[in-house]
């Protein structure tokens, strides 16, 4: 599937090629800090298929328990973020951040991971009472 993204503040823009049978919620302690939430959605693309079209992210290192290292990118300006990626040589699989997405309401979860770290009331979230605008 073809998609397009593009930061909050619009310095920075891309196109990808993601398998939407790839769409993941990951509850680890990372994506919690790094997206400011309480989890965080992720699409995985096709080998290689990130292109850049406007602007270029700033990248951060991060270095997991394991001693893997993973690229983390994201605008410099507004600080939204764009993706994940291990650090060396090969293909490269892009865990891309849903949100950025334009066809983010076309990327359904198909599973959780990291749960032992989920935040307790992530499961109740349906049950919250609902209101359309702020």
């Amino acid at each position: 599937m073809k998609v397009n993204g593009t930061c909050h503040c619009g310095q920075v823009a891309f196109n990808a090629t993601v398998d939407p049978n790839k769409v993941i919620i990951c509850h680890c302690s990372d994506c919690q800090v790094t997206s400011g939430s309480a989890f965080r959605t992720i699409v995985m693309s096709e080998p290689d298929a990130v292109e850049f079209t406007k602007g270029s992210p700033k990248s951060y290192i991060k270095t997991a328990d394991s001693g893997n290292k993973r690229e983390l990118t994201f605008c410099e300006n507004c600080a939204s973020p764009f993706y994940s990626v291990t650090v060396g040589d090969g293909p490269k699989i892009y865990g891309i951040r849903v949100g950025v997405l334009e066809q983010r309401g076309e990327l359904e979860p198909r599973k959780q991971i990291w749960c032992q770290s989920a935040v307790n009331w992530a499961g109740k979230v349906d049950s919250y009472p609902k209101v359309d605008m702020q």
